[in-house]
């Protein structure tokens, strides 16, 4: 089994900066791929970002150049690094976890195994 716990959300002005965290324990394996999506009340989760086992990365054209994903494996932490936030990037953010080092859509939420309670992210204009 594994859990995963976010952190690091909260309110910032548009144009601001936020750092994710996300703590991976338990069952957990350096050849998992990872990846953060959010999801506005009502409307289908989004894949963000996503990070495979030889640090291979995906973005969402919506966050492309903006977002940096990573991960510290001996850590076991994901990161996700935001700038230049804007309002529309308003939602619950989730980490999750799939048992495998490579996905062919690692955007896609159904391939994910494992997801995090999610944490907060408000952007004001």
């Amino acid at each position: 089994q594994v859990q995963l716990m976010e952190s690091g959300g909260g309110s910032v002005q548009a144009g601001g900066s936020l750092r994710l965290s996300c703590t991976v324990t338990g069952d957990f394996y350096s050849n998992h791929c990872l990846a953060w999506f959010r999801q506005v009340p009502g409307q289908e989760r989004e894949g963000v970002a996503a990070v495979d086992s030889d640090g291979g990365t995906s973005y969402a054209a919506s966050v492309e150049g903006r977002y940096t994903i990573s991960r510290n494996n001996p850590q076991r932490t994901l990161y996700l690094q935001m700038n230049s936030l804007k309002p529309e990037d308003t939602a619950m953010y989730y980490c999750a976890a799939a048992r495998v080092d490579w996905l062919p859509r690692p955007l896609r939420p159904d391939v994910y195994n494992y997801w995090g309670q999610g944490t907060q992210v408000t952007v004001s204009s």
